[in-house]
């Protein structure tokens, strides 16, 4: 681009804002201030070519975000042409003459016949009222309300992407006002339909007194005939309308267009091309149709038999390009397939399993797949890197492998070699997750949810705008499997926190706090009773990202005991803040089930060592009394939406948890010890006496 143009083009962009103000000050001025005629006649073709202009980009915009300006564009388009419509008609009444634009109109529709033009303009009035403008203002009203409905679904798809980890903040900023632009625009598309319709109704009367009130001036000051009058202002007046009506009609088509478009990504030329013509079987059925319609001796022959031909080649090239795309399809799963073989070592037996690993059916192939921005590999990276700033916990790299045992929509979740987990995803579905509020109302696969078991469905992504006005949580395939994914490690992370994973982490802060390391191991305690109590804390769900403080509380009562379960105990104490900021109500309250004295009496006189930690042995029948009250509150405050937390005194705080986590593994149990003193308690709940 010449130095000069892009120079004009810079200060015209700078200046952008001062123009379109003038302009519209200027708009306002056309209905005071008379026009010559051929002034009038170059902004008549500024305006069809803008109204061009606008149905062309509402072709062409993938999103109506895009195109956010548009009812805005709306109202200015409109008053443009209402104040075109005056001074024509000034012209029309004081002169005679409206210029060259609209007298060309005027010919070349009416001829030398205006009432077939008067025909033609009024059908065009008619189609624009009743069909376009009408249907376009209903779809706003209904896409206003759909909208601000589905509001609170996009909301919590948002939050959950976020928590997740599969978008940061930033992203999650971006998307939640993107939202909140697409509520606004539908809810002004819904106002400035009504503009529209409006301006059809306007130029209907403006269209009567030019006529009316030509044919009474001309015919009393001028001394013209009436039927002299009629032809002559019949004409002006139909092609003034014709002028003004058509660029309101591609307008309010625009509006329909932009208003009933599906946000996928895509133009509206690429979605059409995509949908009209995926199919090849509907394609040769309707040549077919029209062949035997050619057939019918009542019918044109020639007309139904060139579009049967056309038909016909086109469904032909369509079949053979889906039957290569299968083939390919085919090709290529075997060649991933065949490249996962080859990457696997060389026929040497290893005796080595994989902290976690998972396996896929063929049909998830495409999972792996590195020409995708969304595979697999990004989302189990970025679950890497939330495990290690939620948790503090190294994950070793996953490998995925191809199982063809496994059905093509499945996919297990090993641990050490281990099944643990087990999901079926469907890759051009989406999982829609009811959030509790009605029952399913699409068509689709029932399932649940895998990483927290909720009720949830498979549906088509044409059903996908369906659900999402509905209400529903949408979540994609990948994403659904992520999740399952990052679950399945926080439920065994400590399991999978090993001697070379605690080494590892160590080393990470050795640089900084090496005193510390070098105070405690090995002289205090070793490597693996520092595993033991870091995997406690984990089993509990309490994060070990504080290391230093960990470390420090172990060379501290590391001298006095070796008990894992007691050294747990004092640096939960430490952790105090960290343990029970996830439990705290918005108010810092910390709302709690607490145990009757009996049954702590009563425990803390039972606490037996065992294998699995200390465990107290009661009579079964006073076990399952504690399971049933347990489980009563437990019902009763999560309907109520409050988590529940059991409040028990420090010396039998583990021994109660040890007994409670097969049944209830989700209720933490805190001790007095583990609550800072700022922290209010409220008692919700008790464990009743036996």
């Amino acid at each position: 681009m010449p130095q000069s143009i892009k120079n004009i083009l810079d200060i015209f962009k700078k200046y952008m804002e001062v123009v379109v103000a003038f302009s519209i000050i200027a708009i306002l001025g056309i209905i005071i201030v008379p026009l010559p005629s051929y002034v009038l006649d170059i902004l008549l073709v500024i305006n069809i070519s803008l109204s061009i202009i606008i149905l062309l980009l509402t072709l062409f915009t993938k999103n109506v975000l895009e195109f956010s300006t548009f009812p805005t564009l709306l109202l200015v388009t409109t008053m443009f042409r209402l104040s075109l419509n005056i001074s024509s008609t000034r012209l029309i009444l004081s002169e005679g003459n409206a210029g060259h634009v609209i007298d060309a109109f005027a010919n070349f529709v009416t001829g030398n016949n205006y009432i077939v033009g008067a025909v033609i303009f009024m059908i065009i009035v008619i189609v624009q009222m009743v069909v376009v403008t009408s249907g376009a203002s209903r779809v706003s009203e209904v896409s206003a309300r759909f909208t601000l409905d589905a509001m609170p679904g996009k909301q919590m798809a948002i939050d959950a992407d976020l928590n997740t980890g599969l978008i940061d903040e930033q992203e999650a900023k971006k998307r939640r006002q993107n939202l909140q632009r697409e509520a606004d625009f539908y809810g002004s598309m819904d106002g400035a339909s009504k503009f529209v319709k409006g301006d059809a109704i306007a130029g209907i009367i403006i269209t009567i007194i030019n006529l009316l009130g030509g044919i009474l001036i001309f015919s009393v000051k001028n001394n013209m005939g009436a039927m002299e009058a009629l032809d002559k202002f019949g004409k002006l007046t139909i092609g003034g309308g014709l002028v003004s009506q058509i660029p309101s009609l591609l307008i309010s088509i625009a509006s329909g267009i932009l208003v009933t478009r599906s946000d996928d990504g895509q133009s509206f030329g690429k979605s059409v091309s995509t949908e009209l013509f995926s199919v090849s079987r509907v394609i040769m059925v309707s040549a077919v149709v029209m062949f035997i319609i050619s057939m019918v001796p009542a019918f044109p022959t020639i007309p139904f038999l060139i579009v049967s031909l056309i038909l016909f080649g086109t469904g032909y090239l369509l079949m053979e390009n889906e039957k290569a795309e299968e083939k390919l399809a085919v090709v290529n799963a075997e060649i991933a397939m065949e490249r996962g073989e080859s990457k696997r070592e060389d026929a040497v037996v290893s005796f080595q399993v994989e902290p976690i690993s998972m396996e896929i059916g063929y049909g998830l192939i495409q999972l792996v797949d590195e020409g995708n921005d969304d595979n697999l590999m990004n989302h189990i990276t970025s679950i890497r890197r939330q495990c290690a700033n939620e948790m503090g916990i190294m994950v070793n790299p996953i490998r995925i492998r191809d199982n063809l045992q496994l059905g093509p929509n499945d996919y297990i979740i090993k641990i050490k070699g281990n099944e643990v987990a087990r999901g079926q995803i469907y890759m051009n579905k989406y999982l829609v997750i009811d959030p509790g509020t009605s029952e399913f109302d699409l068509e689709g696969i029932k399932t649940k949810e895998p990483a927290f078991g909720l009720d949830a469905i498979w549906v088509d992504s044409k059903d996908r705008e369906k659900a999402d006005l509905k209400g529903y949580t949408i979540v994609e395939p990948t994403t659904v499997i992520a999740t399952h994914l990052k679950e399945v490690i926080k439920q065994n992370s400590a399991e999978l926190l090993g001697r070379q994973e605690v080494k590892q982490m160590l080393e990470g802060i050795k640089e900084k706090y090496n005193v510390v390391i070098d105070e405690l191991i090995p002289d205090i305690m070793s490597l693996g009773e520092v595993q033991k109590v870091l995997q406690n804390l984990l089993k509990e769900g309490v994060p070990i990202f504080d290391l230093v403080t960990i470390l420090e509380v172990l060379a501290d009562f590391g001298n006095i005991t070796k008990d894992p379960e007691v050294l747990t105990e004092h640096v939960r104490s430490q952790l105090k803040r960290t343990i029970i900021k996830g439990y705290l109500a918005d108010d810092r309250t910390l709302n709690v089930i607490t145990i009757h004295p009996d049954i702590e009496e009563l425990i803390g006189n039972n606490i037996r060592k065992t294998v699995s930690g200390s465990m107290p042995v009661l009579d079964p029948a006073i076990i399952t009394k504690i399971f049933d009250n347990i489980k009563t509150l437990n019902e009763k405050l999560l309907f109520n939406g409050i988590e529940p937390v059991i409040l028990a005194s420090p010396k039998i705080r583990i021994a109660f948890r040890n007994l409670i986590s097969f049944n209830f593994p989700n209720i933490p149990v805190l001790s007095l010890n583990e609550i800072p003193n700022d922290v209010e308690i409220q008692a919700v709940g008790l464990v009743n006496k036996i």
